[in-house]
């Protein structure tokens, strides 16, 4: 190979080395209490082609696109340097414990050393590992676009995220049960590789815990800390309060970020928790087109909405809980634990404060701010209005006429009129009628991924084998906040109707 591929990277492999493992490469499921890793080598794709790339990430890995980095990064024998594994971690799913889960369809292939720190690259979709249980370890088509696109709309809309390299089609068949109702089909398959820091989760602590192997934990947290919170001491209770205040703020900060967009993640288990505050596990996700604080789009979470958009701040503060009571047995004195949850939860609800300020152009908070934002919120609530054109078009508003806002309500949804100009005008006196507009663009995106648009990439791609909407939108996103003229009239706009009720838009699954 030559310079800029996969084996001239400086490769590192500092979890394996660092933390206990279990040596036994790949074979079936199986219980490894006290081990935070497992051996697993990627399933070959039978014809891999690389049909999406991120250039930036590739720039930042000092990595050229090839045909022969596509075959790699599609499953295929690892190159040079590489010490493939699947990380073992456990979790709290909807709230209930679920012991031992891992990475069941993903495989890391190692961290790389670059000029901004180290980064660890993970295949998801390459194929079974010791922690797949009943499933395949494969990914399909529809849910590798969503992936790749969604992560990287996210870096460019400043919310914390991992990143996507390459999504590669694999050439084979995978079967799904989209909505889980009993009617399985034949897809396209997938593998994206995916960028972060590390994939360190809540959970990954937490499973130690709960095999009571507390050396294990031990062992693990310091290699956290040491390699990606250098600034702590892990041996101390000061060293750990302050490493978990930090971890608890990120987390709260990351998902101020998701109610500022309108991204629901869909699935906030605490496997699902990025220690690193990075959005992470991109499945049934989704994004508010009209304001609805009980919207969630996982079908699973149908019923109680335990992950509704509106109650990610609460879910935050529980999982960071959960992670709190997982470091119990490393502190001398337990009592300290309460104090980061009490903080997080206040430094959570000023992030929201601040986030909605930022989004009305309110500049410094002043008391009577949080009524304006609360019977705004009420408004959007109580009227079918698209959130993202709603507060695009109030940075550039002129005064305070609702019919500047017009277009950002839904065909037959009549609003209030009179409780719409009240708000105005309370809300135009507020701002002296100069909003901050430069700030409220800054916080307002023009264009973000939403799931009608991430579907006609996915038709496209699996009906023709076309990637040219895919890579539209992601050159897109990279500019979220611009206001792109040649684009409004395709992608700034309203939900289309038929994508109202479509499975992949409205509806979503696990399994998206």
């Amino acid at each position: 190979m030559t310079n800029g591929s996969l084996s001239a990277l400086s490769w590192h492999a500092r979890f394996l080395g660092e933390t206990p493992g279990d040596e036994v490469v790949g074979g079936r499921q199986r219980q490894v209490p006290g081990k935070c890793w497992s051996k697993a080598t990627p399933t070959p794709a039978p014809e891999p082609r690389l049909a999406l790339w991120s250039t930036e990430m590739a720039e930042t890995l000092g990595l050229e696109r090839s045909d022969e980095t596509g075959v790699v990064l599609g499953g295929g024998e690892p190159a040079p340097g590489m010490q493939p594994y699947a990380q073992r971690y456990g979790g709290h799913q909807f709230g209930n414990w679920a012991g031992q889960l891992g990475d069941g369809r993903a495989i890391t292939l190692g961290e790389v050393k670059t000029e901004e720190g180290f980064l660890e690259l993970q295949l998801k979709g390459a194929g079974l590992t010791p922690y797949s249980r009943t499933a395949d370890g494969k990914a399909v088509l529809r849910s590798s676009i969503r992936e790749f696109l969604c992560s990287e709309a996210m870096h460019h809309l400043g919310v914390p995220t991992t990143r996507a390299l390459s999504l590669v089609t694999t050439g084979e068949a995978v079967v799904r049960d989209v909505l889980y109702n009993g009617n399985p089909a034949p897809e396209p398959g997938a593998v994206v590789c995916r960028v972060a820091p590390s994939f360190i989760r809540f959970g990954s602590f937490q499973i130690h815990v709960s095999d009571g192997h507390h050396e294990t934990l031990r062992t693990l947290v310091d290699h956290t800390v040491r390699h990606h919170f250098p600034h702590h001491d892990a041996r101390t209770d000061d060293g750990l309060v302050a490493w978990l205040t930090e971890v608890a703020e990120s987390t709260a900060t990351m998902i101020a970020h998701w109610m500022r967009v309108g991204f629901v993640h869909g699935v906030m288990n605490t496997d699902n928790m990025s220690i690193h505050g990075l959005t992470i596990d991109y499945g049934p996700y989704g994004w508010l087109e009209p304001y609805d604080v009980d919207w969630t789009p996982n079908t699973t979470d149908a019923g109680r909405r335990r992950y509704r958009y509106g109650h990610q701040p609460h879910i935050g503060a529980w999982n960071v809980a959960r992670l709190l009571e997982s470091m119990a047995p490393l502190m001398e004195d337990k009592s300290r634990l309460q104090p980061i949850l009490d903080h997080s939860m206040e430094f959570a609800m000023n992030a929201q404060s601040e986030t909605w300020a930022e989004k009305l152009g309110l500049g410094t908070l002043e008391e009577a701010d949080e009524a304006l934002v609360n019977d705004l919120l009420a408004l959007l609530g109580a009227t079918e209005v698209d959130m993202t054109l709603f507060f695009r078009h109030l940075c550039s508003i002129s005064e305070p006429d609702i019919g500047h806002l017009s277009d950002a309500f839904y065909e037959g949804s009549e609003p209030d009129t009179s409780a719409w100009k009240a708000w105005l005008d309370r809300w135009w006196k507020r701002v002296d009628g100069k909003p901050d507009r430069e700030g409220m663009r800054r916080a307002n995106p023009k264009y973000v991924l939403r799931n009608w648009m991430a579907q006609l990439a996915i038709d496209a791609a699996e009906e023709k084998g076309d990637f040219s909407i895919a890579e539209e939108l992601h050159e897109l996103l990279k500019r979220p906040y611009d206001e792109q003229p040649e684009h409004e009239e395709k992608w700034f706009q309203k939900r289309p109707e038929w994508a109202r009720h479509r499975v992949g838009c409205s509806m979503l699954s696990c399994s998206s």
